[in-house]
């Protein structure tokens, strides 16, 4: 039997479907397609990009100093990331194949694209390469620890969370002791969603 949770929980995955769908459209917006994971804009638009980089002198000269002298601390985090990725990165190649999980695609998540973006200066592209990879990198583990805590855990909070992530639906009701321990062995393996 289908409960409220569930059906609530389908509505929310159709919605960021058709979300994604939408964001997808700028392709022909602002002119540009993707072919083998590069972008390509059409070459008019590459010249008025052009237009819009902030030589890097200027960029700098009119940073405030407060980002100036706070860009130290933004960068050290590069060093525990970088210890993350490939901490979680052996975890799932180790585990995942021993549990019956299937891996997540690192692709999916850390996705390098803005070097394509003509009016970007090269500090710009550093600093978005950076970004895409810190937010990247965090949602590669949420996934993993997602479909880790399906496999061990799957059972949903009493409390309220701020999100959910992607393998919450498949998860057990708070309290109910009957179904967990009847169903804890198929659900530890459902994952044909995935395939």
């Amino acid at each position: 039997m289908t409960t409220q949770l569930e059906i609530l929980l389908d509505k929310i995955k159709v919605l960021e479907t058709e979300l994604i769908e939408e964001l997808q459209k700028q392709e022909e917006e602002f002119s540009y397609e993707i072919r083998k994971r590069r972008v390509y804009f059409e070459e008019n638009v590459i010249v008025r990009h052009k237009e819009y980089v902030k030589r890097l002198f200027n960029y700098i000269t009119d940073a405030p100093l407060k980002h100036i002298l706070s860009a130290p601390f933004v960068w050290i985090c590069i060093i525990p990331s970088l210890l993350m990725d490939v901490t979680i990165s052996l975890y799932q190649a180790v585990c995942f194949p021993l549990y019956g999980i299937p891996k997540v695609n690192r692709q999916d998540y850390i996705v390098f694209d803005r070097q394509y973006l003509h009016y970007l200066n090269l500090i710009e592209k550093i600093n978005c390469a950076y970004c895409s990879y810190a937010n990247g990198l965090l949602a590669y583990l949420q996934e993993i620890a997602a479909r880790t805590e399906q496999f061990w855990c799957p059972i949903k909070h009493a409390k309220r969370i701020k999100t959910l992530h992607s393998r919450y639906q498949k998860f057990f009701s708070y309290g109910d002791a009957q179904k967990y321990r009847s169903q804890v062995d198929s659900v530890r393996h459902d994952f044909k969603d995935l395939e």
